[in-house]
């Protein structure tokens, strides 16, 4: 199993931040390190959900939001290493659509989100066309 190292911190910030934007999905970046042993994050980036349609169950990434966290990555040596985001009223696992935008190599976490309270995050890793669930570490 793949391994997600996410200081308690930011692991906060992302619960924090999902559950003020309930009943929408928010995302956000991750910056960090990748090595044999699995991925640290260092950094969290925000990202505005520009979804035009469906913000309550899909997001989609505000593009100069991305373009902001790759050079944020940049001049901090880091790079970005996932995308996540919140599933609420829905279990933390990956939908087809997460599936059909999901990059191989990055990390998705997903908190879900249950009446505005966070009830559990998992992470996931696109292997192949399959993900595959992250042990998430602090």
């Amino acid at each position: 199993m793949a391994v997600l190292r996410l200081p308690a911190e930011l692991r906060d910030m992302i619960v924090t931040t999902a559950q003020a934007g309930y009943p929408d999905e928010v995302c956000g970046l991750l910056l960090g390190r990748q090595d044999a042993e699995g991925v640290t994050v260092c950094a969290l980036h925000p990202a505005r959900n520009i979804h035009p349609e469906r913000t309550a169950d899909r997001f989609l990434i505000e593009p100069q939001d991305y373009l902001d966290a790759e050079a944020s990555a940049a001049a901090h040596r880091l790079q970005v290493v996932g995308v996540w985001h919140s599933h609420p009223d829905h279990p933390p696992r990956p939908s087809v659509t997460d599936r059909e935008f999901a990059w191989p190599g990055w990390s998705y976490p997903i908190v879900s989100i249950n009446r505005g309270i966070a009830v559990g995050l998992r992470s996931w890793r696109l292997d192949g066309d399959v993900f595959s669930e992250e042990e998430v570490l602090p």
